[in-house]
């Protein structure tokens, strides 16, 4: 470790949920392999500016830091990722680190994601079970459906994708590319086909898959590479094909 070598973070923060939000330059000791959450930690022990004033640590939420919660989202560098994954190494300096704009900003980078939840909630992503008891071992998945399926349970919620769609945000009533994969995702396993006509029919309402633009930044930010863009189109189809189903009768398609 070089005694010389620091790392410079240029820091969005903002004090209250409805306060003007404002920069702090800090500067912190190089150390290989260091994480942006590591460097937030560093600051948190020692919350002084780069030109030596002392203010309060720097608010941020993190859980499991190993990319698997989600929770620790931010704009790293203008792009939406996660801090606990994203290598000091290999981004320019000096870093710029604010929230995620698509979300109401608690304090500093902490941003309150209950909008995505709650697109989960109106789409029906779940699968619905008789009872908390054992039901045994569910209906066999073909392996070759059962891959791709894996690979969209790996959403963690993060919200990178919903910030990077230009039809997301505060003001706008789209569910968002996670919750609409979601919804391919439950639509294909044995159980959750019961309910998939629910689903489909609250991404036919407003705000559902009719606001999505096409613009394929959301799987671009993706930290899973999830197939944002593959699931939305299957769900295209899939709510095109049930408004006539709805129109002319089952038996039409």
């Amino acid at each position: 470790m070089s005694d010389n070598k620091t790392i410079d973070l240029l820091i969005t923060r903002q004090d209250r949920p409805d306060s003007q939000s404002y920069v702090q330059e800090f500067s912190i000791p190089y150390q290989p392999n260091m994480n942006i959450t590591s460097c937030l930690m560093v600051i948190r022990e020692n919350p002084v500016t780069k030109d030596g004033q002392r203010v309060n640590p720097v608010v941020w939420k993190d859980a499991c830091l190993e990319e698997v919660c989600g929770s620790c989202s931010m704009l790293i560098n203008g792009t939406p990722r996660q801090a606990c994954s994203t290598l000091v190494d290999k981004i320019q300096q000096p870093i710029h680190l604010a929230p995620l704009s698509s979300f109401p900003t608690v304090r500093d980078l902490y941003v309150d994601r209950s909008v995505m939840f709650d697109a989960l909630k109106k789409v029906h992503a779940w699968t619905d079970i008789d009872g908390p008891f054992d039901l045994g071992r569910g209906p066999r998945m073909a392996e070759g459906t059962r891959k791709w399926a894996y690979k969209l349970s790996e959403c963690m919620t993060c919200g990178c994708c919903y910030e990077a769609c230009p039809n997301c945000g505060p003001k706008s009533p789209f569910v968002g590319p996670a919750a609409i994969s979601q919804v391919r995702l439950h639509n294909v396993t044995t159980l959750g086909k019961l309910n998939k006509d629910v689903r489909l029919s609250a991404l036919m309402q407003y705000g559902g898959i009719t606001n999505c633009g096409n613009a394929q930044n959301c799987e671009q930010v993706c930290p899973k590479e999830i197939p944002l863009t593959t699931s939305i189109a299957a769900m295209n189809r899939a709510t095109t094909a049930a408004s006539f189903r709805h129109a002319f009768g089952s038996d039409y398609l």
